[in-house]
């Protein structure tokens, strides 16, 4: 039986796996990452890099030169001699694996052979996981992996009896292993570690009993062994993909600017490497804010004396922010003590107390306790003469290097900084708002009262003037990469990561709910042909998903109504069944509810194939459900039976003929429903607008091509 259901699962993710030869959704970003794993440039993603090391190690084997850069959906293949088809078939792989790992798992758990391929079928022929299963995508691997996790966790499970032997080890280790691939795979992949966490709390709990006679020292022999394989040997896991990645990524890329200067020096090739230098009393310079990317200026214009809002002003040189290069931005660094004459004394650094001179209109940086134009509660950013020192502390600011130690030297590119004014201790910041005509609608500067703002921070963009021995003479000279540890590497990855992925908060026309989830009402539009009127629309099998919905319903009224009349003393489903549906099924409904809940609590963007990994959950304990529907009987024992084990007798679940009969019958209505549904997921052949119109099962879908319908006017 899973020989047949392995190759009907290869054989619907592999049929016409090479069309289309276009880049399809985003494969503009998984097979961009690949081909930057074979060109060796850096790249920065919200995703654990485990699943796009093994599309780079796909690329590289089928002889993909990395060169092609996946810009946009519709990008072809073949005109530009990509190996795409090697590619897709990694996941394809995987995918048409997972099958063979449901059945396992339900055959592990104590199901029948009818139940266990009855689970199998509702993946096998899901028209949702074949699509993801056939282009260059993340999906397939985390729930591959994630599968591989249930069912190693259900065989640790299985040597309760026969613990600490060799085998229980072996399962409780590979357990931990695909735990740290599916978190590697895919940044939702943390939810099957939560849920191996919740299940092992839920173990230690059971032994901590004191009914089961069981020692403090026999508890905490347990915590150890699965500490260790549970929680090191994950993390060890996890931290191999990264050193991996951060071995192979080592020249300068498109990630290069989410990372710290520190970080970025340690890339060949690198900007921030090549160009930066030690900035010296005297230079001349330009600054830039990091975010909005903007360049410190000042011109002689004057705030005016009232604003829009009555506030008075200073009626100062006008300071903002300006987005092109202007002689207007460059500031001359001034020291506020005794120099040599030459040497590494004349050399800016973290917390030195500076000026700033304007050079074009000969005045100093200055912010004093006055309202900034547009917002009252920050002050205003202006200049002072020179030559007048009656205001000389309202010109002092602190140079505050991020990341740097004392004595460190100010660089040009490199060095990120904030400048914090001595009297008043406010930041330099600015924003995105624009000031109105009367400053030429450039943005404002102003100083923050948050001496530590994270968004203060700026960096010297170019150097216009210097007695550096280094000097200006253009010539390019070769520096060796920085280095760093690997654990402040990982760390700094890690917080963006997690910083990027809550930001993913914009709008998509595909976006949808998590409510919307479970009964498919909408899917995602991966790619389109207009000419021949194709498409590939993101969508499940409608029949196993909403018998998924219908299995989950029945399963929690039935445990609801067997906790109602057992709290009346009656018994309604015998033992054997009850621990089945407790603890089997329990399993099952609790991989559903951690995979599928969270989402509810995120504000980013989300889509339906965040449900992905909940429906094979779901696929499990429908076959639970159907079990239960069909007998009351179950295959005990399951576990493996220790020297020691109390042992009840034998039981053998009787399905009869009903179990073929429904579940024969179940899976050629499924069938039929993906054969009906496959033009949209492989996306061929063509459609005319009438049948496009059919294939929209609900009316939520958006199909593009659809026939307009033409109401009746009686």
């Amino acid at each position: 039986m899973v020989g047949v259901l392995t190759a009907i699962a290869f054989a619907l993710r592999f049929y016409k796996i090479n069309q289309p030869d276009q880049v399809v959704f985003d494969e503009v970003h998984f097979g961009k990452f690949a081909s930057f794993y074979i060109t060796r440039e850096y790249y920065f993603d919200v995703h654990p890099p485990f699943a796009k090391l093994l599309f780079g190690l796909a690329g590289w084997f089928v002889g993909f030169d990395g060169h092609f850069t996946f810009e946009n959906i519709g990008d072809n293949y073949t005109d530009n001699h990509v190996p795409y088809v090697g590619m897709r078939a990694l996941p394809a792989i995987l995918g048409s694996l997972t099958i063979p790992v449901v059945y396992a798992i339900m055959k592990e758990t104590g199901y029948s052979t009818v139940i266990a391929a009855f689970s199998a079928c509702i993946i096998l022929f899901d028209n949702a996981h074949i699509a993801q299963s056939r282009l260059i995508l993340l999906d397939a691997t985390l729930i591959f992996f994630m599968s591989l996790t249930i069912y190693s966790y259900i065989r640790f499970r299985k040597l309760r009896y026969w613990e600490f032997t060799v085998e229980w080890w072996s399962w409780l280790i590979a357990t931990g292993f695909f735990m740290a691939c599916t978190w590697g795979a895919k940044v939702n992949g943390i939810l099957t570690v939560a849920t191996i966490g919740i299940a092992v709390l839920v173990d230690l709990w059971d032994i901590l009993d004191h009914k089961k006679g069981f020692t403090m020292e026999h508890f905490w022999k347990h915590f150890m062994a699965r500490a260790v394989g549970l929680i090191v040997v994950p993390f060890i896991i996890y931290l191999s993909f990264f050193y991996v990645h951060f071995a192979v990524l080592t020249r300068s890329g498109t990630g290069d600017s989410f990372m710290s200067p520190a970080f970025q020096e340690t890339l060949i090739g690198n900007e921030l490497l090549m160009n930066s230098q030690e900035l010296r009393y005297y230079d001349v310079v330009t600054m830039k804010h990091k975010d909005t990317k903007v360049y410190l200026h000042s011109h002689p214009d004057r705030y005016p004396l009232q604003y829009d809002d009555g506030r008075i002003s200073s009626q100062g040189q006008q300071v903002t922010g300006y987005g092109h290069d202007d002689m207007n931005n460059h500031w001359q660094i001034i020291p506020t003590k005794a120099l040599p004459e030459a040497g590494r004394g004349r050399v800016v650094r973290h917390d030195d107390v500076i000026q700033l001179l304007h050079v074009n209109t000969q005045t100093l940086l200055l912010t004093h306790d006055v309202a900034s134009p547009l917002m009252p509660t920050n002050q205003e950013f202006t200049t002072w003469a020179k030559d007048d020192h009656s205001r000389h502390n309202d010109t002092l600011f602190y140079l505050n290097i991020i990341d740097a130690d004392s004595e460190d030297p100010w660089k040009s590119k490199s060095s990120h900084f904030r400048l914090v004014h001595g009297p008043t201790r406010v930041s330099m910041w600015t924003h995105s708002k624009q000031l109105p005509e009367w400053a030429f609608k450039q943005q404002e500067i102003n100083g923050n009262k948050n001496p530590t703002e994270k968004s203060a921070t700026w960096f010297v963009d170019q150097v216009i003037s210097t007695e550096s021995s280094e000097g200006l003479s253009g010539e390019q000279v070769v520096k060796e990469p920085k280095k760093i540890s690997f654990f402040r590497k990982f760390a700094e990855l890690q917080l963006l990561m997690l910083q990027h992925n809550a930001g993913l908060t914009s709008s998509h026309p595909y976006a949808s709910g998590p409510i919307n989830w479970p009964f498919l009402i909408s899917g995602i539009s991966f790619w389109t042909d207009n000419d021949a009127q194709k498409q590939i629309y993101l969508i499940g099998n409608i029949v196993g998903w909403w018998t998924c919905v219908i299995a989950l319903s029945i399963y929690v009224g039935i445990m609801g109504a067997d906790l109602l009349a057992r709290r009346r003393g009656i018994e309604p489903i015998p033992d054997a069944a009850r621990g089945r549906l407790w603890n089997s099924a329990g399993f099952f409904l609790l991989i559903w509810a951690v995979h599928y809940l969270p989402f509810f609590l995120m504000n980013r963007q989300l889509f339906v194939h965040h449900y992905l990994p909940s429906h094979l959950a779901s696929a499990l304990l429908a076959g639970s459900v159907l079990s239960f529907v069909l007998s009351d009987t179950v295959n005990y024992p399951i576990s493996i039976v220790g020297r020691w084990t109390k042992m009840r007798k034998s039981e053998y679940a009787d399905l009869g003929m009903k179990g073929p009969v429904v579940v024969g019958v179940f899976t050629f209505i499924l069938f039929l429903m993906f054969l009906y549904m496959t033009p949209l997921t492989y996306g061929t052949p063509g459609l005319d607008g009438e049948t496009i119109n059919g294939k929209r099962l609900l009316s939520s879908w958006t199909l593009h091509f659809a026939a307009k319908e033409i109401a009746e006017v009686s």
